[in-house]
């Protein structure tokens, strides 16, 4: 799925939310910190990493986020 980014960038469990890919901040921060999310091909664990156009974001193993 790709996601428009509208400001400079999104705090990474925000971006999870927004997404409704979770059911609240709480749940997103868990899977972030549980290391289920991939960016740019590495393990991502900070919860407020500012995502930013360009990057490429795997959550699980099923969810791929391009932002654009």
């Amino acid at each position: 799925m790709k996601y428009k980014l509208e400001d400079d960038y999104i705090e990474l469990y925000k971006l999870l939310k927004v997404l409704d890919l979770v059911d609240t901040g709480g749940q997103a921060k868990m899977i972030v910190a549980d290391g289920y999310v991939q960016r740019n091909g590495e393990t991502e664990t900070r919860k407020r990493a500012k995502i930013v156009v360009g990057d490429l974001l795997v959550v699980g193993d099923d969810v791929t986020i391009e932002v654009v």
